[in-house]
């Protein structure tokens, strides 16, 4: 099945209010639809006759060695999709070899979830995303959980300093989880009951201070998820990021922004190479993946596309979703005349909406 048919799997089997909810963005759901038509407007101009027979794809990112250049970005409420849930994702990822974000909102804890992927692999890379909590004494507590799970890096995601207005979910009346889920992340924190689960609150209030508490309280590399700027792609790198992803939380958040694919040639360029940079939003077909690492990306993340695998066939669904990103991108590597990563570069990305 390609990826467009386990989408169309997923709408099958899948509640609808819970399909909108993955399917669906903020407001108009105009950053939604940008972020996939934006790939349309790159073009590759490959390069030929440079002896590629043999190529190795393998990333280095912070806290995973040797990872597929194909990440899975964090989403929430992987149960609501699948009984396996964040279990199924985990073992699938580490199978594959990619870097599995789990997250704040995923429906089951930080420490299963690493337990699951050791399962499927020896030494699997499980990074934990986070919001940074209003309680300084939550985002610490989550951040040891994370530490003690055996995640091998954070992702402080800074593009929500509120909720974003999702129109299917407020249409659909989605505002709570049914009877037997919970963000399971959110179970037990300091000031709760035991065992009692709290919401994930948004806080405005949050400054890079913030973010530089949390840099300098753990020993695990910090990423930063959610940027769109490029001065703030420099006070990531300031504040002691070890990468930066550029992202609009996949349409989810502010309906006014551009595509991401169109901010990571700038973001590149501030960082001017002091911490990788990574690409999430819109990512739907391995030639997506080699245009972003030609711009500059590091490594791409993606959330839905796994969701479908997933909801459609549970951990082979999500093996099959990552076997084919990654197949499909060494086959454009291969016709792009590369050997390795590195040999995609700028100049060999035009646009077509443009002159050359």
């Amino acid at each position: 099945m390609t990826l467009r048919a386990l989408r169309e799997a997923a709408r099958e089997v899948l509640d609808p209010v819970h399909y909108d909810y993955v399917a669906g963005g903020a407001g108009e759901e105009r950053v939604l639809a940008a972020n996939e038509r934006a790939f349309d407007r790159y073009a590759l101009l490959p390069r030929v006759l440079r002896g590629n027979e043999v190529r190795d794809t393998a990333v280095e990112l912070p806290g995973a060695r040797r990872a597929a250049p194909v990440v899975v970005a964090p989403t929430a409420f992987h149960r609501l999709l699948h009984p396996d849930g964040e279990r199924a994702t985990a073992r699938a990822a580490a199978a594959e070899g990619a870097v599995l974000v789990t997250g704040t909102a995923a429906t089951t804890a930080v420490a299963d979830v690493v337990g699951a992927a050791r399962g499927a692999a020896p030494d699997p890379a499980v990074w934990f995303q986070l919001y940074l909590h209003p309680r300084a004494d939550v985002t610490a507590e989550l951040v040891r959980r994370a530490a003690d799970a055996g995640c091998t890096a954070l992702v402080v995601t800074v593009d929500s300093p509120v909720f974003g207005r999702h129109t299917r979910d407020l249409r659909n009346g989605f505002t709570d989880l049914p009877p037997g889920y919970g963000a399971e992340n959110m179970r037990g924190l300091p000031g709760t009951p035991p065992g009692a689960l709290t919401d994930i609150p948004m806080s405005p209030a949050a400054t890079w201070r913030d973010l530089g508490r949390v840099v300098g309280g753990t020993a695990l590399p910090v990423v930063v998820k959610g940027v769109l700027h490029p001065a703030d792609a420099t006070l990531a790198a300031d504040h002691g990021a070890a990468a930066v992803i550029v992202s609009n939380h996949g349409g989810r958040q502010c309906d006014a922004v551009p595509a991401a694919v169109d901010c990571l040639p700038s973001v590149v360029d501030a960082v001017a190479g002091r911490v990788p940079v990574l690409l999430d939003g819109g990512v739907r077909r391995g030639s997506d993946v080699a245009v972003a690492l030609a711009l500059g990306a590091a490594a791409v993340g993606v959330g839905r596309p796994v969701a479908w695998g997933l909801a459609a066939d549970g951990e082979p669904g999500v093996r099959q979703v990552l076997a084919t990103l990654r197949d499909e991108y060494d086959h454009t590597l291969a016709l792009c005349g590369g050997s390795r990563n590195a040999d995609l570069t700028r100049d060999m990305v035009v646009r077509t909406d443009m002159p050359w």
